[in-house]
């Protein structure tokens, strides 16, 4: 009859759209498990990457704290130069105070003498004795200044040495800055790099 035509009909159209559902509902979990398991694989992409900045760090952290060691004992090495440099600096004016004491006794030494000298000699050896006297005071001078020019020639040098390691230290102070100012650009590059990926990753999502 038509009644159960039309029934007919509709229980078909009933199953058709059933088994199209069903359809697309397995399309579906498909569509959902391939999402997850992309998802699933960026993530350990994600731990990989991690773990990679992670081990670059730790070797940064390294190459600082070898590089704050070495400062160290660089420090050490230069403080060390300071106190000898001192040290030497002091002993050439103890050295020069005594030649000079020296100078000045035997100076006074023979002084004395030219006087003793002078007495026992006659007047007439008066220029003779003033010739001497001169002589000897002229070279008592020049080894003065001898000595004097080689004590500064020597301080000279020494100043340089230290002036040379300050500048050395100056040096590994700016090598020290740079590259920590580009450890810290590269994490922070990285550290922008993984947010975009999140960023990407959450907007497929």
């Amino acid at each position: 009859t038509f009644q159960t035509n039309i029934l007919t009909e509709l229980k078909n159209w009933k199953l058709n759209l059933i088994q199209h559902h069903k359809l697309q509902m397995r399309q579906e979990k498909e569509k959902h498990a391939a999402h997850v398991k992309q998802l699933q694989n960026e993530m350990e992409n994600l731990k990989e990457l991690l773990h990679t900045y992670e081990i670059s760090i730790s070797r940064k952290d390294e190459v600082i704290t070898n590089l704050s060691q070495a400062l160290e004992k660089q420090k050490e090495r230069v403080e060390l130069m300071r106190k000898f440099t001192l040290w030497r600096i002091q002993h050439v004016k103890t050295k020069q105070e005594e030649y000079a004491n020296r100078i000045a006794d035997r100076q006074f030494r023979t002084a004395l003498m030219k006087k003793v000298w002078a007495v026992w000699r006659s007047v007439s050896e008066e220029k003779w004795k003033d010739k001497v006297t001169r002589a000897c005071q002229l070279r008592a001078e020049d080894v003065c200044v001898q000595l004097t020019n080689d004590y500064e020639a020597k301080i000279a040098e020494l100043t340089a040495a230290l002036e040379q390691t300050k500048v050395e230290i100056l040096r590994l102070h700016s090598e020290r800055d740079q590259y920590e100012d580009t450890m810290k650009k590269a994490f922070m590059r990285g550290v922008c790099a993984l947010n975009l990926e999140a960023m990407t990753m959450f907007q497929s999502k």
